[in-house]
């Protein structure tokens, strides 16, 4: 089958940080593209081009709207006449089970609209099986049309890295699978037109566990480095050395680097898909996940100790002392502050009646947790606080001014390479 031909009609279901830049790329691919959304505030800011995504700008925001082929809405009467569908809608946790409420949402909204010949494809992460059992029955119940034997449908897991200028939407491998064999062509077909490269698998259930395992695996090896971290601090061993001297041997190694925790939509939630789904369909545990999300879970616990200790040897305490925290988000470069390690470090030390600063150049305000004020880095700020914390080593603070200035520091990142600070 030949690459699709646009202007082909495709919704994106979800405008987020999977759908968002999933439709800016379509729309440079010639698309004529509806962005649907059922927050309509983050629609509205659409519309002006006020971006709230970082791997996407107002100006992409801008040149996509100019085009006339961007089509923002929160108006399921737009999904109508679809030629591809793209479901990119959040799959949270609730209560440590996998709420696929957005999705059930998404596919029955597309029921409505399917036709023959169309093609429909689910992003969002979940458990094996959840494309041929829960997606595709609701697919098909307001209509005579069956998938398959109608109309098309797959699953590609996302593979977006928020801040990730290397690896985008269009140069990171795309996995793409289908019910059969004519969808995983339509499929395969559709993102051919996007992405470098397209990986096909033989289903559904192998696409939807790739995923899973792709984010097990980091999450299981950061569980590693943290519990190391915290073990060699009390065994007196310096585990940033230690793990830059294994990495110096060629094979059979990867490094993983210790943190204050885990954050973001995958690491702390994927694997706990994986781990419900095996304790469900299987009756026993997945020994590495949970014992993966204990680690993971109180690291933020063990830095908000280890500050209280270091104050302590100043002969403060946490209450009442002024803490500058660098770094809010999740992760370097970003300002997706979702399920940060950052916030739980910040709101555990408001509790304890710390007084907060934290600079963070990429985090929205609404963002930042009660407690914490946001200030910029100057030398009056770093020599004032009681302790400076690097959360998260965004590459945009001015390092060298950090190190010249905090006299106090304790470094979750390993960001100021030991030089008069205190390492995780």
């Amino acid at each position: 089958m030949d690459v699709i031909a646009p202007p082909c009609r495709l919704v994106v279901l979800g405008q987020g940080y999977v759908g968002l830049p999933v439709t800016i790329r379509a729309v440079e691919a010639g698309y004529d593209v509806v962005g649907f959304d059922v927050d309509k505030s983050r629609i509205d800011r659409l519309k002006r081009a006020a971006s709230f995504v970082d791997d996407v700008s107002d100006r992409d925001l801008r040149t996509a709207l100019d085009t006339a082929r961007f089509h923002p809405t929160d108006d399921e009467s737009a999904l109508e006449g679809f030629d591809v569908a793209v479901v990119s809608v959040p799959t949270p946790l609730r209560d440590g089970a996998p709420d696929l409420g957005c999705v059930r949402d998404a596919a029955l909204a597309l029921s409505r609209h399917v036709r023959p010949g169309c093609t429909v494809v689910l992003e969002s992460t979940t458990y094996p099986g959840t494309t041929e059992d829960e997606f595709v029955p609701l697919l098909e119940s307001a209509g005579p049309w069956k998938a398959g034997r109608d109309f098309h449908v797959g699953y590609s897991p996302e593979r977006i890295d928020p801040g990730n200028q290397r690896w985008t939407f269009r140069t990171t491998p795309k996995v793409v699978s289908g019910i059969d064999p004519q969808s995983l062509d339509a499929v395969a077909t559709f993102y051919r037109s996007l992405v470098d490269q397209v990986v096909e698998v033989p289903g559904p259930r192998e696409a939807e566990l790739a995923k899973l395992l792709e984010n097990t695996f980091r999450h299981v090896n950061i569980a590693l480095v943290n519990e190391l971290a915290v073990l060699g601090h009390e065994l007196g061993v310096d585990v940033w050395s230690v793990i830059e001297a294994a990495a110096t041997k060629p094979f059979g190694f990867m490094p993983f680097r210790p943190g204050p925790g885990v954050g973001g939509h995958c690491l702390p939630i994927d694997p706990s898909y994986l781990s419900w789904q095996v304790r469900r369909t299987l009756g026993r545990p997945f020994r590495f996940v949970e014992i993966a999300n204990d680690v993971n879970d109180h690291m933020p616990d063990h830095v908000v100790h280890r500050i209280t200790a270091r104050l302590n040897r100043d002969r403060k305490a946490v209450n009442g002392s002024r803490i500058l925290l660098l770094g809010l988000a999740y992760k370097p470069n970003s300002g997706d502050a979702r399920q940060s390690p950052a916030i739980s470090v910040a709101r555990h030390l408001a509790d304890q009646g710390a007084e907060l600063r934290a600079v963070d150049p990429f985090i929205e305000p609404q963002q930042v947790p009660p407690g914490v004020t946001l200030v910029e880095t100057t030398p009056d700020e770093l020599a004032a606080a009681d302790l400076v914390v690097v959360l998260t080593d965004h590459d945009a603070l001015d390092w060298e001014l950090i190190g010249g200035f905090a006299t106090r520091v304790f470094d979750t990142r390993n960001r100021l390479g030991g030089h008069g600070a205190e390492r995780l």
